[in-house]
């Protein structure tokens, strides 16, 4: 298990980062897209106590790879850090299973476009994410090696952003009502109309 640090940076678009990156001589690595499954048990225990479970389905292009993720709390820090444990696994159905066995559901699923690139001794990931738009992420061995590659990049004035994509995207789906405040879907409700006018009715026969 190791510490992972990063920088995750929300910005209006990626081209403009894409430009710097090619003009500084960063190395393309692969673009990818996630299928990202996060699992807690009935009480959510995990996403409470700021831990997550994940399965990641991870396709460059015909290529599939699997990756099962343990992240344990962030740190308080203005860099992004959090111990993390993975594992690459078969495939991902099984994993599922095993986590169905052990008490452990799906709670939360998306998808993301990524490219990556490495610069020095850090790896950019430029991300597409649904609902929430583009972002930087600068993962490296140090904070001070992090914030040479912003400045590189021209990010140094951009905040830092230290919510997990998972938790972001779980906030605006509770604004837009699509999930509760603890994480699990929302049930659509059934118009009070039809309650009132099943009460009038009852209450028009009494009067007969």
């Amino acid at each position: 298990m190791h510490t992972e640090i990063e920088a995750k940076l929300k910005v209006p678009s990626i081209k403009e980062v894409q430009r710097k990156l090619s003009a500084c001589g960063a190395r393309f690595v692969a673009e990818q897209r996630h299928k990202d499954s996060y699992f807690d048990d009935s009480d959510m225990v995990l996403t409470s106590t700021d831990r997550c479970m994940r399965i990641r389905r991870q396709l460059v292009g015909g290529r599939e790879d699997v990756i099962l993720t343990y992240k344990g709390p962030k740190e308080k820090d203005k860099f992004k850090r959090r111990r993390e444990l993975e594992l690459e696994v078969k495939d991902s159905v099984s994993a599922e299973e095993f986590f169905s066995v052990l008490g452990y559901e799906k709670v939360l699923s998306f998808e993301k476009k990524r490219q990556v690139y490495h610069l020095g001794d850090c790896e950019i990931a430029l991300d597409e994410v649904p609902l929430l738009g583009d972002f930087v992420e600068i993962e490296g061995p140090s904070a001070e090696k992090i914030v040479n590659v912003q400045k590189v990049l021209g990010l140094s004035d951009v905040p830092h952003i230290t919510q997990s994509y998972a938790d972001m995207i779980r906030e605006k789906l509770c604004q837009l009502g699509k999930m509760h405040a603890r994480g699990k879907e929302a049930k659509r409700e059934k118009p009070a109309t039809h309650k009132k006018n099943i009460s009038r009715s009852k209450s028009r026969g009494k009067r007969k």
